[in-house]
């Protein structure tokens, strides 16, 4: 008995630590987008992101002159360090645990002295948020010494664009689909199954084959470019797999409960607005997530139906417009993307409850 719940403890913790291994692995890009946000440009260019952990390094303490007599071409011996030019250059460690560099060539150069010391939590800054959010003035420093003044970008204009279009788009197709897959579960109607099946057929067919066709409707409707027309292009292309999905759902619902709610003298519609609903909330929540965080980072079909024009570009393409002009800000474009990450985290913790709850959630017993 002891032996097998020896056992049993050990695959416990060898799955738990397992899980936790990949929590962690998935973690560090997130973290290191994270931290590179709040990073100035220089740290960002010349170290790494987990450079802001404790750490030891190289600290300047004092900065010298070349000593008189000094011959850069022979052996050298300065602040009790003997070595050639090439090996200063790189660095010598003396007896007292100080490195003495030579900075500079051979003609004009100073004696840098570094002690090792921990550093923790280098310089961290909210300015890209202001230049990414506000659209903030900044200065940059050329190749050749000049200094610039660029304007950032603002990204709130296409922030609440995003959110326009996905909010509709999720809630939309999530209603007509409860409505149908209700209907295919629990209404007896000619043709029901040959319906279904086209339904299921639909999840086959690539989007993409679809775009010039509904874009060509969309401008003898005068509908493209507007975001009437995204919400019913992502409210279409997300039906077959909700529809799906709930019908698979609602079907397996108890009978008996919807059976005594037929014989009391509820409509269909009030069993659905009253029981269906209710006991289907884990897999509304579960398609929200999904639906949700795929018209959310969608770049394709936003730019087919609406376009890129600043007053209706969205998110992701702001964002890709960003990498193109801004490929070397990486302090910008880390900001931006944890920027576009946040709406999608909100929305997935929100939601995450509903999916510990029970088939029977919000039912009432008897």
């Amino acid at each position: 008995m002891k032996s097998a719940k020896g056992q049993e403890r050990l695959r416990d913790f060898v799955v738990n630590g397992a899980l936790l291994l990949l929590v962690f692995i998935w973690t560090i890009p997130t973290l290191g987008l994270l931290v590179s946000s709040f990073r100035t440009r220089f740290d960002i260019q010349t170290s790494g992101w987990w450079k802001v952990l404790p750490h030891r390094e190289w600290v300047l303490v004092e900065e010298l002159d070349i000593p008189e007599g000094v011959d850069p071409n022979g052996i050298m011996t300065i602040e009790g360090v003997t070595g050639t030019f090439d090996e200063l250059r790189e660095g010598i460690t003396g007896e007292d645990g100080r490195q003495i560099t030579w900075s500079g060539n051979k003609r004009l150069g100073t004696i840098r002295i570094n002690e090792e010391r921990w550093v923790i939590f280098p310089d961290l800054t909210f300015e890209n948020y202001g230049q990414v959010l506000a659209g903030k003035t900044y200065e940059i420093q050329t190749a050749s010494g000049d200094v610039m003044t660029v304007e950032g970008d603002n990204f709130v204009g296409a922030f609440l664009n995003s959110v326009t279009v996905a909010i509709p788009a999720t809630i939309i197709p999530i209603l007509i689909a409860a409505f149908a897959a209700y209907g295919f579960a629990w209404m007896k109607f000619p043709g029901r199954r040959l319906l279904f099946v086209l339904v299921v057929a639909l999840l086959v067919i690539p989007l993409q084959i679809a775009l010039v066709p509904i874009l060509k409707d969309y401008v003898r409707l005068n509908l493209n470019g507007t975001f009437l027309s995204i919400w019913l292009a992502h409210t279409g292309f997300g039906l077959p797999l909700a529809t799906y999905l709930l019908f698979n759902y609602i079907k397996g619902l108890p009978r008996d409960i919807l059976e005594s709610a037929f014989i009391d003298g509820a409509s269909h519609f009030t069993i659905f607005v009253r029981l269906i609903i209710p006991l289907s909330l884990p897999a509304l929540a579960s398609f929200a997530i999904f639906q949700f965080l795929w018209v959310w980072n969608d770049y394709l079909v936003a730019l087919v139906f609406i376009g890129a024009k600043p007053d209706v570009q969205v998110l992701t393409m702001r964002i890709a417009e960003m990498v193109g002009s801004r490929g070397a800000d990486w302090h910008l474009l880390t900001a931006g993307a944890f920027i576009s990450m946040l709406l999608p985290l909100v929305v997935f913790f929100s939601l995450q409850r509903f999916f510990v709850r029970g088939m029977l959630a919000g039912s009432v017993k008897g």
